[in-house]
């Protein structure tokens, strides 16, 4: 079974999770088949840098932890290198997401205080140390999704979708107060839209935060059968 779908930056190929084999690639054209780009059991695609050279992604060993893998694009497929933790801890450290438009810094989910939170790294901190942490969410966080068109970060607090401007002094990152943008999504996955002004929601048809439906196609099979049943033929 196929999870996390996640589209390279040039849009050229697809990459996803697939329970029992790794993480596998394709062509976005469908000129090839899958195939494997990083293997071992699981392991989920979370964020492309954004210029396509790097791969996050999560690995479940006992607690989730992050991992980044470099990438080559050969043309016919991606070839990854040697995969390279990301982040060394106790907690639980999962869906890690790259900035735009520098791919500068990461975005990620952990539960260190005792609950999950959003916090940000620097990507590709000094290979002495594994660079400051900022804590985004002060009030519990789960899924950060970056704006492509402002300086935000955006991730979901229960049913809300709060939204985290920031600016960057040097090395160093600076967000403000999370303020609500959404203030009740429903659903139970979300994504942001390019432009920064919608959000996608997954939402169950049988949950209560469902939009009513329009409209509905109904099949009815063997018709003719029980047209005949219920309307006697003429004599």
């Amino acid at each position: 079974m196929a999870h996390k779908l996640r589209w390279s930056p040039n849009g050229r190929y697809v990459v996803f999770g697939a329970f029992g084999t790794g993480i596998l690639q394709t062509r976005a054209d469908g000129a090839s088949p899958p195939q494997p780009l990083v293997l071992t059991n699981f392991r989920t695609p979370c964020s492309f840098s954004p210029d396509g050279k790097r791969l996050a992604f999560d690995e479940f060993v006992g607690n989730s932890q992050m991992w980044t893998v470099p990438l080559e694009d050969q043309g016919a497929q991606l070839k990854a290198g040697t995969p390279e933790p990301f982040l060394k801890s106790h907690s639980s450290d999962l869906l890690p997401s790259c900035s735009p438009p520098d791919g500068r810094w990461l975005a990620y989910q952990s539960d260190e205080s005792g609950k999950d939170e959003i916090y940000v790294r620097a990507f590709r901190p000094p290979s002495s140390a594994q660079g400051a942490k900022s804590q985004i969410s002060n009030s519990g966080g789960t899924t950060p999704v970056w704006s492509r068109g402002a300086h935000e970060l955006m991730y979901r607090s229960g049913d809300q979708i709060m939204a985290v401007s920031y600016t960057v002094n040097g090395d160093t990152f600076v967000p403000d107060k999370p303020r609500v943008w959404i203030a009740k999504l429903g659903g139970t996955d979300w994504d942001l839209a390019p432009d920064g002004k919608r959000a996608a929601v997954v939402t169950p048809v049988e949950s209560g935060g469902a939009p009513p439906r329009d409209n509905e196609t109904v099949f009815l099979l063997n018709f003719f059968d029980e047209l005949r049943r219920k309307v006697p033929a003429i004599k």
